[in-house]
C-alpha cells in the first residue's frame, strides 16, 4: 500500500523550490566553512517553507529542529566532524523563558477571562468606540501599546486575545480585522520604555561591558528609562495610522470564525422551520405594552420574550423571567421572533427597535446564549403537563419555541405550543442560555440533544483572586530581577490553586501550535549564532558599505538587525549585532551609545513573518496565513525603519 497519493506539486513550488535550491548551492562556493554552508542551507529552506507553506508552520519548525538533530548522525557524510547543534541542546527551547512564558501569560489570560474582567474591558471599548474598525483599531491597539511599554509584548497581546474574541463576537467585526494591528501595536509598544522588550532591557548591560574594551574618549553613557519613549510613540502613532488608512487593502479578509451558531440555525430551520432573530426593543409611553405582563404580550403576539431590563438589572434565564412579570414604559425586552411576526408586532405594539443589542450584547451573544433541542425522556414528571403548567422559562431557563412529534411541529403560529402536554420522546425547540442548558444535563426529565456549545462557566467571584495574582505577576516582572518565566508562572499557579481556573481548563487555555512553533526554531537560532552564520552575514554585509555617509552606515545596521531578527531570537541578533554596531560607529566617527541603540530598537522591526513570539500567538485564532504577515508586515517593515532611523537623528 503506498504512504501517499500522488500529489500534483504545482509549477510556481517547482520553480521557487528550484530558485531557493541554486541559491544554497551558490553560497556553498563563497561561505567560509563547512557548518555556515549547512546552516545557511537550512535557513534558506526554513524560509521557503514559511513563505510558500508547504506544510503547516508548525510543522515545518519541528521538521527543521528534527534535521538539526539528524545532522550529529549523518555528520561524516555531511562533511561535519559533528552536528551543527549539540543533541543535549536540541529541545532546550522547550524550557526557555519565552516558551514558558508564552504558556504562562495564556494561563493568566484565561483566568482572567473566566472571572469576566476581560468581557468588561471588551465592553467598554465598545461602548468608546462602536463597532466600526476604523474606531475600535485605534483604541485596541494603543492600549496594548502602553501596557506592552511596561511589561514584556507577548504577554500584554495574550491578556488583549480576550478581549478582541469577545469585540470580535460583539461588534461582527472578523478575529483577522483585529487581531494583527493588536499584535503590530503590542511589538510596537515594547520600544516605547527601557523595559518594553528584551532588547532594550539588555542594551545597558551591553553597552557597559563594551567600555570595558573601550578608550576614555569612547566611553558609551547607560540610556535611561524614558530615553526611547518619543521613538516608541512614534512607531506606535504609525502602526495605528497605518492600519486605520491602509488595514482595507493590507488586511486579510477571511473570517476565522466558529460555524456552530450559522449550522444549527440551519438545522432548526431545515428540521423544523424555526428561523427566529434576535432583537431589542425599548417600551416607550402610549406603547400597547405598557401594563401587560409577560404572558399577556406572548397570547396577544406570537414572539417569545428572553430577556428584560426594567431599570432593576438584567433578567433572563433561570429564576429570573417570571410571565406574570409587568411590562412599565423605559422597560427594555429580548424578543426573538422571525422577520415579517417581528414587523407586525413593531405596528402593532409601538414599540421602538434598537440597530444593535446594546442592554443583551454580552448576556445573549452566541457563546453564552442560543437555540438548542431537548426532549422529553421516557418517565419524565413532565410528561401530560404544558409549559405553562410547569413555569418552564422561570423553572429551567427555557423559551419553549417549538415541538416536535410525530413527524409534526407545533409552534406559536400553528398552534398553542405553551398550552400542549409534553408527550415522551417529545423534541422541544428551545432558546436557554448555556449554563441554563449545562445544568439540565443533569436532570433526568430531559435529554439533550444539543452537545455542540460552549461549556465556559463565568466565575465573577473569583475576580479578586484573578486580580491579586495578576498583580503580583505583573509587579515581580516590573520591580523585580526575577525571570520573566517565573514571575508569569507565579500568577498562572496561583490562578490555578484558588480555583480561578482548573488544571484542565489551563492545558485547553494554551495553544500548543505556538509553543512547537517557538520552541522549535530555538535551535535554528543557536545553530545560526553557533557555527559563525550569523558573524559572516554581518562580515559581508557592512564590509561592503565602509567609507559611506553615516546614516548609510546607521541604516545598514538597522536593516541587518532587521533581517537577523526573522531568523533567530531578538536578544541573540542585539548580543550578536551590537558589539558590531559599536566598532563600526567608533571607526566612522559617530556615536557608538546611538548605533547600539539602533540595534536594540530594530531587532523590534519583527513583521515580515510570524517567527516573534507575539505574531506566532495570533495566527491561529486569527486564521492568518505566512503571505499574510508579508503582505501586512512588510509595509509595516519599510514604515518601522523609516520612522526610527528618522527619529533616532531628530533626537539624537
Amino acid at each position: 500500500m503506498l504512504c501517499a497519493e500522488s500529489v500534483k506539486i504545482p509549477p510556481k513550488i517547482l520553480i521557487s523550490a528550484t530558485i531557493f535550491a541554486l541559491a544554497a548551492i551558490g553560497l556553498a562556493f563563497i561561505v567560509p566553512s563547512i557548518e555556515v554552508a549547512w546552516v545557511s542551507a537550512i535557513l534558506l529552506l526554513t524560509i521557503y517553507l514559511f513563505a510558500f507553506e508547504i506544510v503547516g508552520v508548525d510543522v515545518a519548525a519541528i521538521s527543521i529542529m528534527v534535521i538539526l538533530g539528524l545532522s550529529s548522525l549523518f555528520a561524516p557524510i555531511m562533511g561535519l566532524e559533528q552536528g551543527l547543534i549539540d543533541t543535549k541542546l536540541i529541545f532546550n527551547g522547550f524550557a526557555s523563558n519565552a516558551v514558558i512564558s508564552i504558556i504562562a501569560v495564556m494561563i493568566i489570560g484565561a483566568g482572567l477571562d473566566k472571572t469576566g474582567i476581560m468581557t468588561k474591558v471588551a465592553a467598554f471599548i465598545l461602548k468608546t468606540g462602536g463597532t466600526t474598525e476604523s474606531r475600535i483599531i485605534p483604541i485596541i491597539s494603543s492600549t496594548v501599546g502602553i501596557i506592552s511599554s511596561f511589561m514584556q509584548n507577548v504577554g500584554a497581546a495574550a491578556l488583549f486575545l480576550p478581549v478582541v474574541s469577545r469585540i470580535s463576537a460583539r461588534s461582527g467585526l472578523p478575529m483577522s480585522r483585529l487581531l494583527m494591528p493588536m499584535g503590530f501595536c503590542a511589538i510596537l509598544g515594547g520600544t516605547v520604555t527601557m523595559v518594553g522588550s528584551s532588547p532594550l532591557i539588555l542594551l545597558n548591560d551591553l553597552i557597559l561591558a563594551s567600555n570595558h574594551a573601550l578608550p576614555a574618549e569612547h566611553q558609551m553613557e547607560t540610556w535611561s528609562l524614558f530615553s526611547v519613549t518619543p521613538i516608541g510613540l512614534a512607531l506606535v502613532a504609525t502602526g495605528i495610522i497605518y492600519f486605520v488608512v491602509a488595514g482595507r487593502f493590507v488586511l486579510p479578509t477571511s473570517k476565522v470564525e466558529d460555524g456552530t451558531a450559522h449550522k444549527t440555525m440551519d438545522y432548526f430551520e431545515n428540521t423544523y422551520g424555526v428561523d427566529y432573530n434576535l432583537y431589542e426593543i425599548t417600551v416607550p409611553y402610549g406603547s400597547r405594552l405598557t401594563g401587560k405582563s409577560l404572558e399577556e404580550i406572548e397570547e396577544d403576539f406570537p414572539v417569545r420574550v428572553i430577556a428584560m431590563d426594567k431599570g432593576d438589572g438584567l433578567r433572563f434565564g433561570t429564576d429570573s423571567m417570571d410571565r406574570t412579570l409587568g411590562i412599565e414604559a423605559g422597560t427594555v425586552l429580548g424578543v426573538l421572533s422571525d422577520d415579517d411576526v417581528f414587523s407586525h408586532f413593531v405596528q402593532a405594539s409601538k414599540v421602538e427597535v434598537k440597530k444593535d443589542l446594546d442592554k443583551f450584547s454580552e448576556a445573549l451573544i452566541p457563546s453564552k446564549a442560543g437555540i438548542a433541542e431537548v426532549v422529553i425522556a421516557p418517565g419524565s414528571a413532565l410528561i401530560g403537563k404544558t409549559a405553562r403548567d410547569i413555569f418552564m422559562r422561570k423553572t429551567y431557563g427555557l423559551s419553549l419555541l417549538a415541538i416536535h412529534r410525530g413527524g409534526e411541529t407545533i409552534t406559536r403560529e400553528g398552534g398553542g405550543v405553551r398550552e400542549t402536554p409534553f408527550m415522551s420522546g417529545d423534541a422541544l425547540v428551545v432558546h436557554t442560555t448555556w449554563s441554563d442548558l449545562a445544568r439540565l444535563e443533569k436532570d433526568r426529565n430531559f435529554v439533550i440533544i444539543t452537545t455542540e456549545y460552549p461549556h465556559e462557566e463565568s466565575r465573577p467571584h473569583k475576580v479578586l483572586c484573578a486580580g491579586v495574582f495578576f498583580a503580583i505577576a505583573l509587579s515581580m516582572v516590573l520591580f523585580t530581577d526575577l525571570r520573566l518565566s517565573i514571575a508569569l508562572l507565579t500568577g498562572a499557579v496561583g490562578m490555578i490553586l484558588t480555583n480561578v481556573l482548573s488544571i484542565e481548563e489551563a492545558y485547553q487555555a494554551v495553544s500548543w501550535k505556538t509553543v512547537f512553533l517557538l520552541a522549535s526554531l530555538i535551535p535554528l537560532g543557536l545553530a545560526v549564532e553557533t557555527s559563525g552564520t550569523a558573524a559572516w552575514i554581518a562580515q559581508q554585509t557592512l564590509s561592503v558599505l565602509g567609507g559611506l555617509p553615516i546614516w548609510v552606515l546607521q541604516a545598514a545596521i538597522a536593516v541587518l538587525a532587521t533581517f537577523f531578527t526573522l531568523v533567530m531570537s531578538n536578544v541573540g541578533a542585539t548580543v550578536l549585532l551590537v558589539p558590531l554596531a559599536v566598532n563600526i560607529a567608533i571607526g566612522a566617527g559617530a556615536n557608538p551609545a546611538v548605533f547600539a541603540l539602533t540595534v536594540a530598537i530594530a531587532t523590534s522591526n519583527s513583521f515580515l513573518i510570524p517567527t516573534h513570539q507575539v505574531n506566532a500567538l495570533i495566527m491561529g485564532p486569527g486564521g492568518y496565513r505566512v503571505p499574510d504577515f508579508m503582505r501586512a508586515g512588510g509595509i509595516m517593515t519599510i514604515l518601522f525603519l523609516l520612522v526610527s532611523l528618522t527619529m533616532l537623528n531628530i533626537i539624537f
